[in-house]
């Protein structure tokens, strides 16, 4: 397995070039400086990343790091989680499937997807709530998945658990559609979690918002995390 390198990183780089992301069964990640400091200590983690169809930008440290470092991918803007969802439930036909999460919170999905997209069959499935699933909770999930034979998949299950999942059971998963890991997504869209204003997202401070929000939850891994993407890109340069 190489190591984990954002200037070799395949990453979509526009919203354009997500349009152009064939029909059929396909893996989409998203990256940020979290997700990067994460994968560059657990290799399980940046294998799933590297591996997966599709890599998001989902962060402008991301994007602004790249063109720092003259990476071979250069985004020409941030694609959150949340833009990836709403462009993919958009175009979205049949079923699709939210994998991940409370039963609380995935009712208040279910109800508003059926709102907001009624041409949509909402399913959803609740894993239980621990560290690592057993081997009888991945057997239910994946036949959960299998039998609901979606035709849209969302794993929301928070970085790293949910990518690693993915790829660990992607084989056996029988699906023809595109699967988005999302994590946080699925509380902002039950709105358990508020997004910051668009002033805040639109001059990439979402993370500082999302900071005087959680200062307690969060500190460590803005300050502390921001710091430490800055050495490895420095280090990538």
């Amino acid at each position: 397995m190489k190591s984990f390198s954002l200037k070799h990183l395949p990453l979509i780089c526009s919203t354009e070039e997500l349009g152009r992301l064939p029909a059929g069964k396909l893996l989409i990640n998203t990256i940020n400086a979290h997700s990067y400091n994460t994968a560059r200590k657990d290799s399980a983690f940046a294998e799933a990343l590297q591996q997966g169809d599709a890599l998001v930008p989902d962060g402008m440290s991301i994007v602004k790091a790249c063109r720092w470092i003259n990476a071979d991918s250069k985004p020409v803007q941030r694609i959150a989680g949340w833009d990836l969802f709403c462009y993919e439930m958009s175009k979205a036909k049949g079923t699709v499937m939210f994998l991940g999460s409370s039963e609380e919170t995935l009712e208040k999905i279910r109800t508003k997807a059926m709102k907001e997209y009624p041409w949509l069959k909402v399913v959803t499935y609740s894993p239980p709530y621990k560290a690592e699933f057993s081997d009888d909770d991945n057997k239910a999930m994946i036949e959960a998945v299998n039998s609901a034979n979606p035709d849209l998949l969302w794993i929301g299950m928070t970085a790293p658990k949910q990518e690693k999942w993915a790829y660990r059971h992607w084989k056996e998963l029988d699906i023809h559609c595109h699967c988005g890991t999302i994590g946080a997504v699925f509380d902002f869209y039950a709105g358990n979690t508020r997004r910051a204003p668009i002033w805040w997202q639109k001059h990439g401070l979402e993370w500082l918002y999302r900071l005087i929000k959680e200062p307690r939850r969060l500190w460590r891994r803005y300050i502390i995390g921001n710091v430490k993407f800055l050495m490895y890109m420095a280090g990538e340069r």
